[in-house]
């Protein structure tokens, strides 16, 4: 039996994929070694994980997640899991090379991740060979829901969005200034809270104030990233919900830079099912062999 995990800063899919090929699917909180720590990340998985899983035994789990880049980053996640499952074998990786097992299979390509954070490489059908830092929501993360909400919110706290388009935004939250300020700076996962009032500019995007934010990001994100990866020669690749939910604007911007765009995927879970059930390894085990 495997277990496989797409985690991000925000949410983290989980499959669990049986030998008779039947898949059973949970979701728990976001899982980030980044800002969590050991005990933080085992008390979460015992809460929101463990009872749903309690009577399987699982033979391997590939856990692919935010965060999970340096090894001291990963030896962390699988320490967390030791704790709780017994398992013959796992995998702790980044995000980026399940979006490329995904996006790409066993295929060189460009591919990227625009969701709450954002991220970009190249794959060479195996592993990341080439990455360009992502260095977060503060410094980096440039396209992602955490940077245009954070846009966002500066514009519209320092009056640069008209008072119509400010009065909009400040009802469909029902958050003061104090209280926005608030959750960015003392409270916990504030790149998690900034994401969720990027969905403002969705809701919004025929404001061309709200479209320029948007626009300008991608076209930072681009710039900032893909343009250092061989762009002319391999498609762009990128999975995430806001290159998903902002696809026409990602593909105006791309087709102005004169990038080209491949697949773009809400979630890369699906085709990471497809990938892991297509290996030899798995389908041995389904034959019983």
């Amino acid at each position: 039996m495997i277990l496989i995990a797409d985690s991000g800063s925000t949410k983290t899919y989980w499959s669990l994929l049986h030998d008779d090929k039947t898949v059973l699917r949970y979701k728990t909180s976001g899982i980030n070694p980044f800002f969590q720590t050991e005990t933080q990340i085992e008390n979460q998985l015992r809460k929101q994980l463990l009872q749903q899983l309690n009577h399987f035994n699982i033979d391997s789990i590939y856990f692919f997640g935010a965060g999970c880049s340096t090894p001291k980053q990963k030896q962390l996640v699988i320490n967390a899991f030791e704790k709780i499952f017994y398992f013959d074998e796992i995998l702790v990786e980044s995000d980026l090379l399940g979006a490329a097992k995904a996006l790409c299979g066993d295929q060189p390509g460009i591919v990227c991740i625009l969701g709450t954070g954002s991220n970009s490489g190249f794959y060479d059908g195996n592993a990341i060979v080439k990455q360009v830092a992502a260095l977060g929501y503060i410094i980096g993360d440039e396209g992602s829901g955490a940077a245009l909400g954070k846009k966002l919110v500066s514009d519209c706290l320092k009056n640069q969005l008209s008072p119509e388009v400010q009065a909009k935004f400040f009802d469909r939250f029902k958050l003061t200034s104090a209280e926005i300020v608030e959750n960015i700076y003392t409270k916990p996962f504030p790149s998690r809270f900034l994401a969720s009032l990027s969905v403002f500019l969705h809701e919004n995007l025929h404001e061309p104030e709200l479209y320029k934010i948007v626009y300008d990001s991608f076209t930072e994100f681009f710039q900032r990233n893909v343009f250092q990866y061989d762009y002319q020669q391999f498609e762009v690749n990128v999975v995430g919900s806001i290159g998903y939910y902002y696809q026409q604007v990602l593909e105006q911007v791309a087709s102005d830079l004169h990038i080209r765009l491949g697949i773009i995927l809400q979630a890369p879970m699906e085709h990471l099912i497809s990938y892991y059930q297509s290996k030899n390894d798995f389908k041995v085990k389904q034959d019983g062999i």
